[in-house]
């Protein structure tokens, strides 16, 4: 029996370039980047190596369907999860209706929403949330005790009170719970935290889960937002070495696969949503598919918290496990959108990775070379690009690529590419590695 197909009929992107998918893939190939640097009262805290950022752009909450209090009750990750989902059913044609206008809360008109399920990831979304609640209940009394106009009121950028929604904002699940609750779905509704590689793992679950007959319909993606009131986050990064230390010249710090990379550029957050389908559940409402996941595969390194095992053994095999579930050879893949990170370990890893597995056939490009990366929501942004790819036979650029770090079919300025099947890489730090094949539908 032939495994259920399984159909992208929907996208929705809020991204550092553009909110909306049309602006953000626009964007994509037109060579557009964010990188400004980092906000300056950050420097009232620490002193990092790494002054750049990739910043998200302000939008209208209320387009999205998101209204002032809910804005107030929920982590800015599960705002950009909304905006992203609202995106996707839209683009899908799925036409929605207000069931309760207190809660702000829509029915999807034509699916069993018992049939319909939530697969979200995230790094560490509610983590600005967090460190903005637990700061003002640290320091307000320290704050009160020096007085008003004290260097505390420079410091402490502190509300008038305690949020009571402070749990429910610092949940990780709450951007997945966001979505089922807003739409009315009541099928499965998981969150993965796994890092980098958490909303490629997310699209992956969706999949099987369609696949599986579970699903018919599936909400997947990824969610991140990070930039606390403190920078602590950044911070973190950048006493880990991580983040891009070449900042003298902005336009040309972030770097992908490039010999002179020196670290990735710390996005403010983003997040994609992608709408999966079952062929007969797309076929019975004359869905136009975007394109059609064919594979899902993951691994995990069991070698270190921050560093690719060298040797990359496990992350070849699952790339092979990928390749044989749906069906294709190493010289079938037209296209890989790489994690490509910018940092010196990463990247060489994975390109000698690509090289070894498909030589130099296949176009290489590096979607964090425009908008950074976004921790958990970057695989879902990413793959939202793969599949808008292989729609219009087109590939961005690896910006900002001079010397590559190995000779492969790198994306240097955005060209036609005849794209019938992708692969989408991500890696994250504890050593998680995940795998999606995409093929032309």
């Amino acid at each position: 029996m032939n495994p259920t197909r399984v159909f992208i009929t929907g996208i929705g992107v809020a991204a550092p370039t553009a909110i909306g998918t049309g602006p953000f893939w626009r964007a994509c190939l037109d060579n557009v980047a964010s990188i400004a640097a980092i906000p300056a009262h950050w420097l009232n805290y620490h002193h990092p190596a790494s002054t750049l950022w990739a910043p998200l752009p302000e939008f209208d909450y209320l387009h999205y369907n998101i209204n002032r209090i809910e804005r107030m009750q929920i982590d800015m990750a599960s705002v950009l999860g909304l905006c992203a989902c609202k995106q996707a059913l839209d683009n899908a044609e799925f036409p929605t209706s207000l069931k309760d206008d207190k809660k702000n809360t829509f029915d999807i008109k034509g699916i069993d929403p018992s049939r319909c399920g939530v697969f979200m990831g995230t790094g560490m979304a509610g983590i600005a949330s967090f460190a903005f609640n637990q700061a003002f209940h640290c320091f307000s009394p320290i704050k009160e005790l020096l007085g008003e106009g004290s260097r505390a009121d420079h410091l402490l950028r502190m509300p008038a009170r305690f949020n009571p929604f402070a749990v429910s904002q610092i949940m990780p699940n709450s951007a997945a719970a966001s979505m089922g609750i807003k739409y009315s779905i009541t099928g499965p509704n998981t969150t993965f935290a796994n890092a980098c590689a958490a909303g490629t793992i997310a699209i992956g679950n969706g999949f099987r889960a369609i696949r599986s007959g579970k699903c018919d319909l599936a909400i997947t993606g990824g969610t991140e937002y990070l930039a606390d009131e403190f920078g602590g986050v950044f911070r973190g990064f950048d006493i880990a070495k991580t983040l891009i230390r070449d900042c003298a010249k902005p336009e040309k710090a972030n770097r992908p696969f490039d010999q002179k990379r020196s670290g990735f550029l710390f996005a403010e957050g983003g997040a994609a949503t992608l709408i999966l389908e079952s062929e007969k559940h797309a076929r019975q409402r004359d869905a136009a598919p975007i394109a059609e996941v064919a594979a899902f595969a993951e691994s995990f390194d069991a070698y270190s918290m921050m560093a690719l095992d060298p040797e990359a053994g496990v992350i070849k095999k699952m790339i092979r496990d990928a390749l044989d579930e749906a069906g294709l050879t190493p010289d079938q893949i037209d296209y890989v959108n790489a994690h490509a990170t910018g940092t010196q370990l990463n990247d060489e890893v994975e390109a000698r990775v690509i090289d070894d597995i498909f030589g130099k056939r296949p176009a290489v490009n590096a979607t964090k070379s425009l908008i950074g990366h976004a921790i958990g929501a970057s695989g879902a942004i990413e793959a939202a690009v793969t599949a808008l790819s292989i729609r219009d036979q087109a590939a961005h650029a690896c910006k900002n690529l001079d010397n590559p770090v190995r000779d492969l079919n790198f994306v240097t300025t955005p060209a036609p590419c005849e794209i019938r099947a992708a692969l989408k890489n991500s890696f994250a730090f504890g050593g998680h590695n995940a795998a999606l094949v995409f093929v032309k539908p």
